[in-house]
């Protein structure tokens, strides 16, 4: 297992450019699975998570060529003939379920293990379960696995999904596009990455209506051909620096390959912090402040504050001067991180679903454990700005979630080494 080991004080200043973004390109690949030909998906990040997807898809016998070095990766779909996704590969991480979606959509028939992943939760599968019966697919549990069964076209219908949820809307849009005589997603998703599986979707030959609305209707075609398409830039980790950029007065990032319309709500939340925020084409520069301001937020669905920037932005309050609060209202556990930014200096306070913040405290540099993917890189962007020397434990999980972090946080000035734990 390796560790960063990280000295702080340093402001970053330089350019980091902004990679493909996982969350998006995850339900691409699964969607490629559903074409007669080979798909090819551009600017896809060199992760974890991508590299344990591939290895899935090849398991039901899809080719798969990823070209790291050029972020391209090809699907070739023709010689799927085994379908199941078993349990030593899904509990990695956890869309590998859409391959249920995308296997019984295209053949009628899919065996998937009940997913793993991030370790908080509780984010559990039934919405997608039951918006497949609702559809007309036929579901059942055994051991541990989902078996879903359909006929060649089936009915269809309508299933509203309380809550909205990203994971069950690209499922249900997977499985219905090739077997769904009508089907209606009620409150889906409008995230980036439901959209852009949407117009993928379109593009392979699919007929969906209320792209980017709460209701998409989905009418079956007979068949679906590969394409080729780029992937979305990551607003996620673009949010994380623009975060990083924000931290330490005297830092200035230059942003590159963004797509800001992405970003909901989130650079004017920044702004209010007094962090300058200039954003022009695919390039946002972000100026830290003097004097960073305190500013609370409250997480919502799409395009409302999200959800996997929270511990980030707890972690920049701790910068700034006076009171602020930060509510989870998606996932109301995804506070792991904040003993361990105690630790490091920080006074809050977790109370149910809201953190309360009392800043500015300084942070000194300590050992610190990573528990998830977000909660991993707060501890990150702490490190960066507490005195002395930090060490972040399990970094495996950044590496699930963040292309080349230690390399573009370096090439802007951070003093950051990724070693063997001892």
């Amino acid at each position: 297992m390796d560790k960063f080991i990280i000295k702080g004080g340093n402001p970053l200043k330089g350019t980091i450019p902004i990679s493909g973004s996982k969350n998006a390109a995850l339900p691409l690949m699964a969607a490629s699975l559903l074409g007669d030909s080979t798909s090819i998906i551009k600017n896809v990040p060199r992760l974890k998570d991508i590299y344990t997807f591939n290895n899935v898809i090849r398991v039901v016998g899809a080719q798969v060529d990823f070209k790291d070095d050029e972020n391209t990766l090809t699907i070739d779909p023709s010689n799927v003939n085994h379908l199941e996704a078993p349990y030593d590969l899904v509990r990695k991480m956890r869309a590998s379920f859409y391959m249920l979606g995308a296997l019984v959509g295209k053949h009628g028939y899919a065996k998937v293990s009940l997913p793993g992943g991030c370790a908080w939760g509780p984010r559990p599968v039934d919405l997608h379960l039951k918006g497949m019966e609702a559809m007309g697919i036929d579901i059942s549990l055994e051991k541990g696995y989902v078996i879903a069964k359909a006929e060649d076209k089936i009915e269809g219908g309508s299933f509203k999904l309380e809550p909205s949820s990203v994971g069950a809307t690209v499922n249900l849009l997977l499985a219905s596009v090739l077997k769904a005589k009508k089907f209606i997603i009620k409150n889906a998703a409008k995230e980036p990455d439901v959209v852009q599986l949407c117009n993928f979707l379109v593009k392979m030959g699919a007929n969906i209506d209320g792209i980017g609305t709460d209701a998409l209707t989905i009418k079956a075609v007979n068949n679906l051909s590969g394409i080729e398409v780029s992937n979305d830039p990551d607003r996620i980790e673009l949010g994380t620096f623009m975060i990083a950029g924000a931290m330490f007065p005297g830092s200035e990032l230059t942003l590159t390959g963004c797509n800001p319309e992405q970003l909901g709500n989130f650079p004017d939340k920044l702004r209010k912090t007094g962090t300058s925020v200039d954003i022009n084409g695919t390039t946002i520069n972000v100026k830290a402040p003097d004097v960073l301001k305190p500013v609370s937020i409250k997480t919502e669905i799409y395009p409302g504050f999200p959800t996997d920037l929270q511990a980030q932005w707890a972690t920049m309050m701790t910068q700034a001067e006076g009171a602020s609060k930060v509510t989870d209202t998606v996932y109301f556990d995804r506070f792991s991180y904040v003993p361990e930014l105690v630790r490091l200096g920080a006074d809050m306070d977790v109370e149910k679903n809201t953190v309360s913040i009392s800043g500015k405290t300084p942070l000194t540099g300590a050992s610190v454990m990573s528990t998830d993917l977000r909660a991993s890189v707060s501890l990150v962007l702490a490190a960066l700005v507490a005195e002395n020397t930090s060490e972040v434990l399990r970094i495996y999980h950044l590496d699930r979630g963040y292309e080349s972090l230690e390399e573009k946080l370096t090439a802007v000035g951070a003093n950051i080494k990724r070693v063997e734990e001892d």
